[in-house]
């Protein structure tokens, strides 16, 4: 059998990204802005979000009839998830399944980290936006301090994951910070990634000249602590990656907005509530539970899978630069579909 669904524009899927909750307890201002999810905001109930059988089918069913190997866990914050290390445990029983990763917050990895690794996620991606005390608590409007998710990332390490970072680059927000975390993570193991800042969702107000382009950041730190390019891991990768002369440790720029990477992108998500988005940017998804829920077969629901993908042709972050005078379409929040 065939192992692959080719979309119109020729790219295959490969990789999954899983949302297993819209709930965090954090409130980043370019995520979920704590004035918008204030104490009134009403949640997915339990009943809308994906249980972690009906994960494990659909992923089984993408790791078999489309030839996804990667998962991917996100949120929202996934370590809200009660139990989420179960959900990790079933996903790694699929044999198709080589690679399983989350991206967090880290603040709940002391308590967690231990228990992921021994269910089978392999590598932890940690959100870090600025090594300032007072500029992250800011930032992540919960009054959290730097220390919390330094104490993540000890713990992911002692616990044997893999460890990556991202700060999102902002400007007005943090660039001050783009040297200070290449001096910081350059001698340790983490391997710290730039995020040129998207219009991802509806409520960051998200405007062009808010973006640090990959060119200003590689030019930056460049000049202080020389950097040259290193070859992809695979087709796809989302990040430019660099090494550091000196020491040869790797940094990575990911840029959606000045350098699109749509034409190789293979992946696709699965919102906490069940819908199938075949784009970061998407206005909507394709409902998957109910056709979870309505008794279908695993047959049935690989061809209304691959009826979606083969008649996707986003490509966004290509044609986002030509349009950016127009009124922003509506998008799927941040937090439902994760990163």
């Amino acid at each position: 059998m065939d192992h692959s669904m080719i979309d119109k524009l020729g790219r295959p899927l490969r990789d999954l990204r899983i949302s297993v909750t819209d709930r965090c307890n954090f409130r980043c201002r370019y995520c979920m802005p704590a004035e918008i999810f204030d104490k009134d905001f009403k949640f997915l109930p339990k009943k809308e979000i994906l249980s972690f059988e009906e994960i494990t089918r659909l992923s089984t069913i993408l790791a078999k009839r489309a030839g996804i190997q990667k998962l991917r866990i996100t949120g929202g914050e996934p370590l809200m998830r009660h139990e989420v290390s179960r959900l990790i445990a079933m996903l790694n029983q699929i044999e198709e399944i080589d690679d399983i990763a989350m991206t967090t917050n880290g603040s709940l990895l002391p308590l967690h980290a231990k228990k992921l690794k021994e269910a089978g996620l392999k590598r932890v991606t940690i959100s870090l936006d600025s090594l300032d005390d007072e500029k992250f608590r800011y930032i992540n409007g919960r009054d959290v301090g730097v220390n919390k998710v330094l104490e993540g990332i000890e713990a992911a390490e002692d616990a044997g994951l893999g460890v990556k970072m991202n700060m999102v680059v902002k400007r007005g927000m943090n660039e001050d910070d783009i040297l200070p975390m290449a001096r910081y993570f350059k001698g340790t193991n983490v391997i710290l990634r730039y995020i040129e800042y998207m219009d991802v969702g509806n409520a960051n107000g998200w405007k062009l000249n808010h973006v640090v382009s990959k060119k200003e950041i590689f030019s930056m730190i460049n000049e202080e602590m020389p950097i040259e390019p290193v070859n992809p891991n695979y087709t796809g990768e989302v990040a430019n990656r660099f090494k550091f002369k000196e020491n040869g440790h790797e940094i990575g720029i990911i840029s959606s907005v000045t350098d699109a990477f749509c034409s190789t992108c293979s992946r696709a998500r699965l919102s906490a509530d069940g819908k199938l988005v075949t784009c970061l940017f998407a206005s909507d998804g394709h409902d998957l539970r109910d056709v979870l829920r309505s008794g279908a077969s695993d047959d049935e629901v690989a061809k209304h899978i691959q009826y979606i993908w083969e008649n996707r042709d986003d490509q966004y972050s290509a044609e986002r630069l030509k349009h950016t005078d127009k009124k922003q379409i509506k998008k799927i929040e941040m937090s439902h579909i994760g990163g």
